[in-house]
């Protein structure tokens, strides 16, 4: 069963959105603080579910859709990707309606900064990567995704290549540290934490402010709340 949209905050209620940010479910909650530390009242966020987390192959098609659907009721239409496993695909979609998507290949790029996570991925290529969403959502997206409450014998299966697990976290948040060390614990790996805070994702939201005038035509049109995110976590 498809997640339902969830609606976690409206903006000002005399604020007309502008710009819409189309976003991977698993930023929902960083995108929200970023567009309230911003001042942004102009930007409408609704997030696509979480869970194409496990089914990248899915995303390119469901962005497609939603761009297609909100063309003509914003002046500027983001996409709060990265790649995130779609192999180009996403591109391929965004480049045909002249959108922008989120520097980075995943979240974890993302969050970390390009250039640190490089030298993550060299110190050791086995690394499984949580952020403060998959901390908190760790038993649905991973343990139950992929069937090891079922089936616990698939663990070393899965994970067979794996030496460690980084915890990139958003938030200073003892209770998603625990359950990340909790995580690792479970896996069996390694367990290192890495602060990033927001990293890149912060300048590109920043960077959505108008730079002018909205034109007349999207300052009357009609736009429903201003931030949604799909699915639970």
């Amino acid at each position: 069963m498809p997640e339902a949209p969830t609606v976690v905050a409206p903006p000002r209620a005399a604020a007309r959105a502008t710009t819409l940010v189309i976003g991977c479910g698993a930023l929902g909650r960083e995108l929200l603080a970023l567009v309230r530390r911003n001042g942004l009242d102009e930007v409408e966020v609704r997030c696509l579910p979480a869970g194409l987390h496990n089914r990248p192959e899915r995303i390119a098609a469901a962005v497609d859709e939603r761009i297609r659907a909100a063309r003509g009721r914003y002046r500027t239409i983001f996409v709060a990707y990265g790649d995130c496993g779609t192999g180009g695909a996403l591109d391929r979609v965004l480049a045909t309606h002249g959108v922008e998507r989120l520097p980075g290949a995943h979240c974890y790029e993302i969050y970390a900064g390009a250039d640190a996570f490089a030298r993550l991925a060299d110190e050791e290529p086995g690394t499984f990567y949580l952020t403060d969403f998959l901390a908190r959502s760790f038993e649905r997206l991973v343990i139950e995704g992929l069937g090891l409450d079922r089936h616990p014998e698939l663990r070393p299966l899965y994970f067979a290549r794996y030496r460690r697990l980084v915890y990139l976290s958003q938030r200073d948040d003892p209770e998603l540290l625990e359950l990340a060390r909790r995580a690792a614990a479970r896996l069996g790996l390694a367990f290192e934490h890495r602060p990033t805070g927001y990293g890149d994702l912060e300048p590109a939201i920043a960077a959505l402010r108008p730079p002018g005038p909205v034109p007349a035509a999207v300052a009357g049109a009609t736009v429903g709340p201003g931030i949604a995110v799909a699915g639970r976590g």
